[in-house]
């Protein structure tokens, strides 16, 4: 394989707050081979000098939707997957050449888009899916307005991004399905959502029997649940059933936030989406009762996210944005400094989403044996995270498995 030298860098490594400096990366194919200072330099077949950059792990967005190509999920539900799944290649192109490198999708993308991507049809981030997110009828992922009584089969057109489970053994067969058309993990809602149209936000959603039939199939193929859970007491009951990451978790409170770090569990904070929401959800049209919705969880995303750091529970990073909102990926970090250091941001958004993923070593961390998912940056994002923000154009270069990619510069 041909070998790279990045030349003349300095490394956050996405584990450690102290940068490697002054330092050079070798790369040999996809991964990267070893770390050297600017003396006693390796052979490699291209030199690349940096010019003193700042270079670290590629982006993983941690929930994140492939298929989520429009606002409205009534609507999105009815068009055929033959056009969702066009409009998903250019959304997973735009999020790579926003520098996430990796995205685990949390409803929707599955094996065909999975496969495209690895044999080089679709230029995106390394995908890692679920297939359907799993709901109850009435739950979050039940998109039939209040009227409708006809029942829909969860393989028809209208579940693209979820279907309906009802009682324990429909989840385990569902499970079992899922993970045999190559599902990384699985997906439940536990609690009400904002973009639903019949379930209040409080509402407990699936039975303890149902999730723990889902964790105890997740387990054995040695995969994990994520549940999407908005209050304290959904929360709860999901670690202690044995659910490994929260996705949202915005109204949680400490002692609820004690229960996922006891249970060794992650929280996905998604602010970027209630923002975009906030700020061109009526443009981009969003429903009225998404809107309606919104108020009760918008302003309580950072106060979460404190109340989880004090705690020590550990924090991924996600963005959960629809449609056209998708162009705010990166105003993630803008949101989580509020609450938290540039240090602690890169560090969810790289080496901890690579452990929610189980792939520590591999993701989110410039080492040797890496996959070579790297980020050139002009400064330094553990001092100026502002670096990250969506209008800047500091990102110079990003690099997937070894081979370079365009950045993106911001369009609002």
């Amino acid at each position: 394989m041909s070998r790279t030298l990045l030349r003349n860098v300095h490394i956050f490594d996405g584990v450690h707050p102290e940068l490697i400096e002054n330092a050079s990366i070798l790369i040999d194919g996809e991964r990267i081979v070893s770390i050297h200072g600017l003396d006693d330099l390796p052979p490699a077949d291209e030199i690349v000098d940096m010019e003193g950059r700042h270079v670290i792990p590629g982006l993983i967005d941690a929930h994140f939707h492939a298929y989520a190509s429009d606002i409205d999920f009534v609507k999105l539900e009815t068009l055929p997957p033959t056009y969702l799944s066009q409009r998903a290649r250019h959304l997973m192109e735009d999020a790579l050449k926003r520098g996430f490198t990796t995205v685990r999708d949390v409803g929707g993308g599955d094996y065909g888009l999975w496969r495209a991507i690895e044999e080089g049809w679709v230029v995106g981030p390394r995908l890692f899916y679920c297939g359907h997110a799993f709901s109850q009828s009435g739950g979050h992922g039940d998109i039939r307005a209040p009227h409708e009584a006809e029942e829909l089969c969860g393989c028809s057109g209208r579940g693209i991004l979820a279907r309906r489970v009802d009682g324990v053994d429909a989840m385990r067969k569902a499970a079992r399905e899922a993970l045999r058309q190559g599902a990384h993990h699985l997906k439940i809602f536990v609690s009400g959502g904002i973009a639903s149209p019949s379930d209040p936000i409080w509402m407990l959603q699936f039975s303890e029997e149902e999730i723990a039939a889902i964790v105890d199939e997740a387990s054995r193929r040695r995969s994990y649940v994520a549940a999407h859970a908005y209050t304290a007491e959904t929360i709860v009951r999901a670690v202690r059933l044995g659910v490994r990451t929260i996705e949202h978790g915005n109204l949680i409170d400490a002692a609820a936030a004690q229960a996922v770090a006891e249970a060794g569990a992650f929280v996905v904070p998604t602010l970027a989406t209630y923002e975009a929401f906030r700020r061109s959800g009526v443009e981009a049209g969003a429903p009225d009762h998404l809107l309606t919705k919104l108020v009760e969880v918008a302003d309580k995303g950072i106060e979460a996210i404190r109340l989880c750091r004090a705690a020590g529970a550990k924090l991924g990073f996600g963005t959960d944005l629809l449609g056209p909102l998708h162009r705010h990926q990166r105003d993630e970090f803008r949101l989580r400094a509020q609450a938290e250091t540039p240090f602690e941001i890169l560090q969810s958004a790289t080496s901890v989403n690579a452990s929610i993923l189980g792939m520590d070593g591999h993701l989110g961390t410039i080492a040797p044996g890496a996959f070579a998912d790297l980020l050139a940056i002009d400064g330094n994002p553990l001092t100026d995270i502002s670096l990250l923000y969506e209008d800047s154009d500091a990102i110079s270069s990003i690099w997937k498995g070894g081979c370079s990619v365009g950045a993106e510069p911001y369009r609002e």
